[in-house]
């Protein structure tokens, strides 16, 4: 039923003459009856009686009075509020026209005498409001200039219901695309809103466009390829023609760029760059998009042609964190060999690594005296070097370490360290030729400690005193590790074995060393057969084995294990002479150094540091605001709450000739005090809201109660509005039927909205009055009387009756 109809209804003033008007009407029929008795055929004769009966029973409800009644919104009691998109997206030019989306939605709100608007004001208060990122109330639409660089239409649409609560507000026209920036995970909360009525804003038709869709950076083990940017651009409109993608760095050069044809019928364009940085820590790139030949349509602010619909969504700037080290590893070794001659050569060719080394030159041999001379107390091997005071010489029952490596004054003691201080210092141990007995108790459960509250890595290499040999079954340090240290059954010969990359190997980008597997398999048979193979009954639950080793009997065996313990990682290389892989020629020993590199930094990867700064997205802020997270731990890693954060925002600029340091003091730096978090101990939150789209790096630094600098980190992000603005350029009809449907109102067109203001008035609204009007004497009810009586005279002389 319309709504009309659903707020009128019939009513009758004059009951006191209902009984006149039925006697009237039923002295009527007996008359006509009587008269209509013998008159020509029966069916005319009905028809005549039934003509003059409808015109005298009309004539007889005048006597009633009728009135028809109903509701309707008072006049200028209500108000009605008018918002307009004026957002970045509406900088599209529709397939087929010649304005954009923008100039063609100003034209609709311009003030017209006798149009729609001057309508609309004649029964309601019209409010006038533009969103983009926020809700502003106008005077008129003048001030849309479509430069917003969020469309937050159900933020905008809260924000007018929370400033009109208590208010008469009886409807929302709502002029947009549709495509929103601030779509909440559980759908849009539109509780309290009054109907909207969306007017769509953009046609329904393939767009010619050229975007970058979506973009995925990952941080690869491989030395040539440190970082993988692969994703997609979408192209619709140019099929079979060439499209350029290029990557620059903040000083505008161009790193790398890859030219497509677009084959499919989407135009859909993949990518893949693998650039090197040449430093570590946050680098950014710009990723940007264009018709192949037209370089300089790639660049921010630039138009290579007019037949997309928009060049905002042509870029799109990148931040990666490569980490920033040096990454600290302690290799403990219970004798020099030649493996760790190799694996210092390949680790020193990494400038984020360091490697510090313990290794023992002489056991300890507690039952055996040396006789030295008189009063001498100290290991005569010692004997004029050093203090040789009874607190500082070597004992006899001690073990004699040598330390490799050690360029700090904390760093430079001859043993294992005792305490967290010592060891959490490191990001990684690494275990060789070494029996469980040479530790403590104490520093065995202080190993694993490291490795399941610190987040550390540890690596036990195949010596001939590791694992089963060992003895580090049922010990802190073999529960560690991926492998059962149950002795197994152990030929008495050992042939050797051949080194394969096993199903889980393939999968991990750090396990291998050549780009294709062809190249990868070729490089694996030329590897020379291993001699040496700790045996281990199986691999632990959890556990991922990444290499076998395979004998010529076809036996597999464990080769390469790893698994999560804790907050750490732990792996088993478990051949015991791996170094023979470097002395088979040049290219085995740069193969085999490579891998080193990789495995040592996927071990350190992931271990948190002292001072760690986070960057994360505030849900459902649609202004693109960022909470920075930095958490604090003391020497021995355990929280933090006494000290005090400061984090330095750097906007980076493309264009440049270098990117402005975080850490250093500029004009267009921000600094921000990081207060601790009441949600978890050691957290210290900064809210940060960038003034525009583009990279942003942070430099977080934390002092202690003394003002000493505790630590520093960095992290980098970037804001791109455009990426949700520009997700689809096509009108979002589905969010605006659901916002219509929800409230009671309906998606129209710029047509229909005439028809809609016309009708408004007879709509529900807050305030509402009551009308009436006398049906009685008005000219349709006597003209219809009038035209019965007509009618049935001329029925009769049309049919000759008298």
């Amino acid at each position: 039923m319309p709504a009309f109809f659903a707020f009128m209804q019939l009513t009758f003033a004059g009951w006191s003459w209902l009984a006149p008007a039925m006697a009237i009407s039923l002295v009527a029929l007996a008359i006509l009856a009587w008269s209509y008795r013998s008159r020509g055929p029966v069916g005319l004769r009905l028809a005549c009686l039934v003509l003059k009966l409808l015109g005298i029973a009309a004539l007889a409800v005048c006597l009633l009075e009728p009135l028809r009644t109903g509701q309707r919104a008072r006049p200028g009691a209500n108000l009605f509020a008018v918002v307009a998109d004026n957002s970045q997206g509406l900088q599209i030019k529709d397939a087929g026209q010649s304005a954009h989306r923008g100039d063609r939605l100003k034209g609709w709100l311009e003030p017209v005498p006798g149009g729609w608007q001057n309508e609309l004001s004649e029964s309601f208060e019209i409010r006038r409001y533009l969103f983009d990122s926020r809700l502003q109330g106008l005077t008129d639409f003048a001030d849309l200039n479509f430069d917003g660089r969020y469309s937050s239409i159900l933020t905008s649409l809260r924000t007018l219901a929370d400033r009109m609560k208590g208010r008469p507000l009886a409807g929302v026209l709502l002029f947009t695309d549709g495509n929103a920036t601030d779509l909440p995970p559980g759908g849009p909360d539109l509780s309290g809103l009054p109907p909207i009525y969306p007017v769509v804003v953009g046609e329904k038709l393939a767009v010619q466009d050229i975007s970058i869709a979506q973009v995925a950076v990952s941080q690869s083990a491989f030395e040539d390829q440190p970082i993988a940017i692969q994703g997609e651009i979408q192209a619709p409109g140019f099929r079979g023609q060439r499209i350029t993608a290029r990557l620059r760095d903040p000083s505008g050069r161009v790193v790398t760029e890859e030219t497509q044809v677009a084959r499919n019928a989407d135009g859909t364009v993949p990518f893949r760059f693998n650039p090197k940085p040449d430093e570590p820590g946050v680098v950014f790139y710009e990723l940007s998009t264009s018709l192949s030949g037209d370089a300089s349509a790639a660049g921010a602010g630039a138009t290579n042609s007019s037949q997309e619909a928009t060049l905002i969504n042509n870029t799109k700037v990148l931040a990666v964190d490569r980490g920033r080290g040096p990454y600290r590893i302690l290799y403990v070794s219970g004798r020099p060999n030649w493996e760790f001659k190799f694996l210092r050569r390949a680790i020193d060719e990494d400038p984020q690594l360091r490697l510090s080394a313990l290794i023992r030159v002489a056991r300890r041999e507690p039952k055996f005296e040396f006789r030295g001379r008189a009063g001498e107390t100290s290991n005569p091997l010692f004997r004029g070097f050093g203090n040789q005071t009874t607190e500082e010489v070597e004992r006899y029952d001690r073990p004699v370490l040598v330390r490799l490596n050690a360029p700090g004054e904390a760093e430079r003691s001859h043993e294992f360290p005792n305490s967290e201080e010592e060891l959490y210092r490191y990001q990684a141990i690494i275990l060789d030729d070494i029996e469980a007995g040479f530790f403590s108790p104490d520093q065995a459960a202080l190993v694993q400690r490291f490795v399941s509250e610190r987040g550390g890595g540890l690596l036990m290499l195949g010596g001939m005193e590791c694992y089963c040999e060992g003895g580090y079954h049922r010990t802190p340090i073999g529960d560690l590790l991926p492998v059962y240290l149950d002795r197994a059954e152990t030929p008495a010969t050992q042939p050797p074995v051949h080194f394969e990359l096993a199903r889980e190997g393939w999968l991990q980008p750090w396990a291998r060393l050549r780009d294709t597997e062809a190249d990868e398999r070729l490089r694996i048979e030329g590897m020379p057969a291993f001699a040496v193979a700790n045996r281990v009954r199986g691999i632990k639950p959890g556990a991922s084995v990444i290499a076998t080793g395979r004998d010529d009997a076809g036996q597999t065996l464990p080769a390469l294990a790893i698994q999560r313990f804790g907050r750490g990682r732990t792996g088993a290389l478990l051949i015991g002479d791996l170094w023979r892989w470097g002395m088979r020629d040049p290219q085995s020993r740069a193969d085999m150094e490579k891998a080193w590199r990789q495995l040592a930094r996927w071990f350190v990867a992931e271990v948190p540091t002292r001072v760690d700064l986070t960057v994360e997205p505030i849900p459902g802020d649609a202004l693109g605001s960022v909470q920075l997270q930095v958490r604090v731990r003391d020497a021995k890693f355990a929280p933090l709450d006494t000290a005090a954060v400061t984090v330095d925002v750097t906007p980076v600029v493309f264009g440049t000739n270098a990117v402005a340091d975080a850490g250093t003091s500029t004009n267009t730096t921000i600094r921000l005090r990081a207060e601790p978090s009441t949600a978890e101990a050691g957290m210290y939150q900064a809210t940060f809201l960038p003034r525009g789209a583009g990279g942003f790096s942070a430099l977080a630094v934390v002092t202690n109660d003394l003002g000493a600098e505790i630590g520093r980190d960095q992290a980098g992000w970037a804001s791109d509005p455009a990426a949700e603005e520009f997700r689809s350029l096509q009108p979002n009809l589905s969010l605006l039927q659901l916002l219509a449907s929800k409230t009671g109102g309906k998606v129209l067109t710029i047509d229909e909205l005439p028809d809609l203001v016309r009708r408004l008035p007879t709509e529900r609204a807050p305030i509402m009055e009551s009308w009436s009007y006398p049906v009685w004497h008005t000219t349709a009810v006597f003209g219809f009387a009038l035209a019965c009586f007509v009618a049935e005279w001329g029925l009769r002389r049309w049919k000759g009756l008298p």
